[in-house]
């Protein structure tokens, strides 16, 4: 007996609807596992910069003096305690392909689980000033107001950025490293992101940009 076409087309549009209310209902049921299983959101699996952290570590110190040695024409203004940009994009901006890059990463995230108080032992020729977290929103609310203030910002008419850093993450030779550096100018105006740093000739300085870490700078 053959069957006609038109009785194929129907079994066939039969099928295809009932696989769509299957994959609804399945939906339905299951939102919240299936866009867990899509994303995992690591500001609330694995939180960094909590309070209740130690003062940096002095391996930290070495890193950025290195990296700030070269003069600015702006005063450098560091925040005291320590803050790192969380590498929260698509769960992840960093993106580690090999075993020295997930050390690293692993390392950068230990060393910022928790906030650090930096105290006066960076290295730097052009001086730096260090804010207590208690001056720090004051002083980027004179730089977003541009100083309208004049009897609270008066002091701090000099400064263009605040700086906050984060502990680096070293690799287990102290060769190798990530870290993060926020530049705020105050509201919606600055610059940041994660970067990998290395040391040759016994001083530090920034590796080339790779996929690893193409994806953590930021700007507005």
């Amino acid at each position: 007996m053959r069957i006609s076409w038109r009785l194929w087309l129907r079994v066939i549009l039969l099928v295809i609807v009932v696989v769509l209310i299957f994959v609804r209902f399945l939906w339905h049921r299951h939102p919240k596992t299936m866009a867990t299983r899509s994303v995992t959101d690591l500001a609330v699996s694995s939180p960094l910069n909590q309070s209740g952290g130690d003062p940096a570590p002095a391996d930290a110190y070495e890193v950025y003096s290195a990296l700030y040695q070269a003069p600015m024409q702006d005063p450098l203004v560091f925040a005291q305690n320590s803050v790192t940009d969380i590498p929260q994009v698509n769960g992840s901006c960093l993106k580690p392909s090999t075993p020295e890059e997930h050390e690293l990463t692993d390392a950068f995230v230990a060393a910022n689980r928790q906030s650090h108080r930096w105290e006066q032992k960076f290295s730097i020729s052009q001086g730096y000033r260090l804010l207590p977290h208690d001056e720090v929103g004051q002083v980027l609310s004179c730089l977003a107001t541009h100083g309208r203030d004049a009897a609270r910002c008066d002091s701090y008419k000099q400064v263009r950025f605040v700086r906050f850093l984060g502990v680096p993450g070293l690799d287990h030779t102290h060769t190798h490293a990530l870290v993060s550096v926020i530049k705020s100018c105050g509201g919606y105006c600055g610059n940041g992101g994660i970067f990998a740093v290395e040391k040759t000739e016994n001083t530090w300085q920034r590796s080339a940009t790779t996929d690893f870490t193409r994806d953590c700078s930021w700007m507005y």
